[in-house]
């Protein structure tokens, strides 16, 4: 046993050993400010040990209905993006029509402009459409996206059409294709969109404060700002609001990051 741990021990380079060591400190040094954040959640001013942080921050918060908000808005939004970027993925990637490329270069070019950028004509639509302090004003203006349009495009682009003709001859239309054939094969891609936007949209803070004044429309960052306001002399409550706040979406990447993974690799097989 020990000549076999000492051989698999010396199959490592030097550079491998290296590497290892530098992908070890950089992961320190990202996870130390969560262990500091949640470290000071924890404790008193004295430095004693309590869990009272909590409660506290949920209660006096209210962050209840925050939560209820934050889910609504970003589920419903990482709804409509898997939908526009699915049939818009599968239209660039095995549809044949004039301007395709145009198109995709302009889908291309939305991902450098800001969203603050186009806040302002936003506003001015989702007031003649008396939008603005609904639900509507926080989903419709990112209800699709470029960057979901084209990693679902990158990766439909990587399954072999063969599988496409073969459902043809069986009858299949394209609707079909999509739905039996293409989607399942995109599941990957499909929890990367969804981890992307559903982060993304938990995460917002400008929406909530452009287009809603309404307290019952505020979302968790919108909570978490005002309870900072509030607690800024409370380090351990602001503390314990930053680790309610960010539970959620930490749950949800570690349930899909194998998926995650795997759909980042495969969206640059084939252009």
């Amino acid at each position: 046993m020990e000549k076999r741990s000492r051989s698999s021990i010396s199959n490592f380079s030097s550079t491998q050993i290296l590497t290892l060591g530098i992908l070890i400190l950089g992961a320190i040094l990202i996870l130390s400010p969560l262990i500091v954040v949640f470290q000071s959640s924890i404790t008193f001013p004295d430095g004693s040990f309590t869990l009272g942080n909590y409660q506290a921050a949920w209660q006096r918060g209210n962050f209840l209905s925050a939560f209820a908000n934050s889910t609504l808005v970003a589920l419903s939004v990482t709804a409509l993006q898997i939908i526009t970027s699915a049939l818009c993925g599968y239209a660039l990637a095995r549809l044949n029509f004039k301007g395709k490329q145009a198109i995709l270069l302009l889908i291309l070019a939305t991902l450098v402009i800001p969203f603050q950028l186009l806040v302002i004509p936003i506003f001015i639509i989702l007031k003649y459409a008396h939008l603005i302090n609904t639900y509507w004003s926080l989903i419709l203006p990112t209800a699709a996206n470029g960057f979901g349009i084209f990693l679902m495009r990158q990766y439909f682009a990587s399954i072999p059409i063969e599988l496409e003709e073969a459902a043809t001859l069986d009858g299949a239309n394209r609707l079909q294709v999509l739905t039996q054939i293409m989607l399942p094969l995109a599941r990957p891609a499909l929890v990367t969109l969804f981890l992307f936007t559903f982060i993304g949209e938990w995460n917002d803070l400008f929406k909530p404060l452009v287009f809603t004044t309404r307290p019952e429309l505020r979302t968790v960052q919108l909570a978490l700002s005002e309870f900072q306001e509030q607690f800024t002399n409370d380090w351990s409550l602001l503390m314990a609001a930053v680790v309610i706040a960010t539970i959620p979406v930490l749950f949800l990447f570690l349930i899909g990051q194998k998926q995650f993974i795997q759909g980042i690799g495969s969206t640059g097989i084939k252009n």
